[in-house]
């Protein structure tokens, strides 16, 4: 490959790998953000724009996106996230069917939430190149909090008010208003809460 050709071909992976840190881009984004009342802090990762523009993408208000978060859809993907969630740093959404997340719930840094797997079972293909095998939607309740590093797979449902500790892996459903945890995560026990006119 001569020189001129070893540019071209790193142009364009430039242009696709960091999109997202082209200043037009960036100005896109944040309209968007601004019309749904939703914050982003830079830098963000993945089709954004894309998902934004196409309606594919769906991020409730009061919603705020901690540096190094990153959401890649496959090209009919969604992601509905929504009011008041909190994504901490470098926390990451991929989606190649559908991941829905209720209001108010919170993901603490290094989480990652996946509805399928990556192939591995073709000896003749480099494991790169195999592409994904759907797992079923994930879907999120409201008021869910995730500790730090947590990984929630494929066709799984979490209820609403559910607590999942740190570094855990979810492999299957979560009630509501339990907490979670290990690998893979089980219910540790219900949450017990207060009473609106108890004590403390």
């Amino acid at each position: 490959m001569g020189e001129r050709e070893a540019w071209r071909v790193w142009w364009e992976k430039h242009r696709h790998y960091e999109r997202n840190s082209d200043p037009r881009r960036r100005v896109r984004i944040d309209r968007h953000a601004a019309l749904g009342g939703f914050f982003i802090r830079w830098p963000i990762e993945g089709e954004v724009l894309e998902a934004l523009d196409s309606g594919r993408l769906e991020v409730g208000e009061d919603t705020l996106f901690e540096p190094g978060c990153w959401l890649t859809l496959a090209s009919q993907a969604r992601i509905k996230i929504g009011e008041g969630c909190f994504l901490n740093r470098n926390t990451m959404l991929a989606s190649n069917e559908l991941i829905e997340v209720g209001d108010h719930t919170m993901f603490a840094n290094g989480c990652f939430v996946g509805d399928a797997d990556h192939r591995y079972d073709d000896p003749d293909v480099p494991i790169t190149h195999q592409g994904f095998v759907s797992r079923g939607p994930v879907r999120i309740g409201s008021n869910v909090w995730f500790g730090v590093n947590c990984v929630v797979t494929g066709g799984v449902e979490i209820g609403d008010r559910a607590v999942v500790g740190a570094n855990s892996v979810v492999t299957s459903d979560i009630p509501g208003a339990t907490i979670a945890a290990g690998a893979p995560a089980k219910v540790i026990r219900e949450i017990e809460f207060r009473s609106a006119g108890g004590d403390g």
